[in-house]
C-alpha cells in the first residue's frame, strides 16, 4: 500500500507537471506565427507509467516532467506545427487535471486532519 506522503509527493510533482504544461501551451501560443517553430509540450505521464512499471518504490521527488518535441502535426501555412483549437483544447484538459488535482491533495489533507482528531 502505498503511504499518505507519497500520495502527496505525486500529486504535488503531478501539479508542477501541469504548471511546466501550461507554460508550454502558453509558448506554442506565443509562437503559432513563427515561421519554423516546432510545438513543445510536457511528458509526466510516461515517466509516471515508467516508474510504476519498474515496480519500485515510487520516490516522488525523483519524478521530473520532461519537456518535449512530438513533431507529430502537419506543418501549417506559417512554416510551424501549432494549431490554436488544439492549444486551446490542451489548455482546458490541463486546467481540468490541475483542479482535479487540487481537489484529491485538498481531500488527503482533510483526511490527515479527520484521522488526526479521532486520535486526540
Amino acid at each position: 500500500m502505498v503511504n499518505d506522503k507519497t500520495v502527496i509527493g505525486l500529486l504535488e510533482s503531478a501539479m508542477r507537471a501541469e504548471g511546466l504544461r501550461q507554460q508550454a501551451i502558453a509558448s506554442n501560443v506565443a509562437n503559432m506565427h513563427t515561421h519554423g517553430y516546432r510545438r513543445v509540450d510536457v511528458n509526466f505521464e510516461q515517466v509516471l507509467n515508467e516508474a510504476l512499471k519498474r515496480n519500485e518504490m515510487l520516490d516522488p521527488e525523483k519524478l521530473e516532467a520532461e519537456f518535449l518535441q512530438p513533431q507529430n502535426a502537419p506543418v501549417n501555412e506559417f512554416g510551424n506545427d501549432v494549431n490554436l483549437d488544439n492549444e486551446v483544447g490542451e489548455m482546458v484538459k490541463n486546467g481540468l487535471k490541475h483542479r482535479a488535482y487540487m481537489m484529491l491533495l485538498k481531500k488527503k489533507y482533510q483526511q490527515m486532519d479527520e484521522a488526526m482528531k479521532v486520535q486526540a
